[in-house]
């Protein structure tokens, strides 16, 4: 039997914390394992109970969910931090995403925009909200962001970067990441977009140029 997610919940909301448990046990998977009010207790929930998945809001007393998420990857660092927020600025989503965030979510979101969130993040992947992830690229299209677009890169997709830039093909990823096709050209075209770039071909080369894959091999 699959072992659940384990969640942390942080949110100075009691209401807001109490509606997320019951969205989440609800939907099964998942298991909250802690929630608490401020940042300080994240921090410090996070490094006892080690969970899978750190739920933070932003605004809280005393430390924010950004400096928490920033103190989580050193206290916990399998622990994935998502902040849950209402803030859309720009610079707030830059300062999570640069503290180590995994995902940016509006409040606002879907349940099931959640829930599938939780699970990439769970996976290795970012995930952010469609405000949160237009925003960013425009960001980095108009080079104000001070972030590389690697930066935007999972580990996995650095890994399938890697082989397209030995030259592997969608089915030669596929079978030596236990990936099916479909998932690696879905992968390729977040890839594409995050990088600005049309073509696998193109994806190489600034891979490469940038640093973000080992240069090839030159016989």
């Amino acid at each position: 039997m699959q072992q659940p997610i384990t969640i942390l919940i942080a949110d100075d909301h009691t209401m807001f914390r109490q509606g997320l448990c019951e969205i989440l046990e609800r939907k099964g998977g998942f298991r909250v394992i802690a929630e608490v009010s401020d940042g300080e207790a994240a921090v410090a929930a996070a490094r006892a109970h080690r969970p899978d998945i750190a739920l933070l809001d932003v605004s809280m007393p005393g430390l924010t969910g950004i400096e928490a998420a920033r103190q989580i990857a050193v206290a916990s660092p399998q622990t994935r931090a998502v902040i849950l927020t209402m803030h859309r600025d720009e610079r707030t989503i830059l300062e999570a995403l640069r503290a180590g965030a995994h995902a940016y979510l509006l409040k606002d979101a879907d349940a099931s925009e959640l829930i599938e969130a939780l699970r990439l993040v769970h996976q290795g992947d970012t995930a952010l909200a469609g405000y949160a992830a237009a925003r960013v690229l425009d960001l980095l299209r108009a080079g104000g962001s001070g972030m590389a677009a690697g930066d935007l890169l999972t580990a996995r997709e650095r890994d399938i970067l890697a082989l397209v830039a030995q030259g592997d093909d969608n089915r030669a990823i596929a079978l030596k990441l236990s990936l099916s096709e479909k998932t690696v050209g879905n992968r390729l075209s977040d890839i594409f977009q995050k990088l600005g770039v049309s073509n696998r071909t193109q994806a190489a080369i600034v891979a490469v140029q940038r640093g973000l894959v080992p240069s090839p091999d030159v016989c």
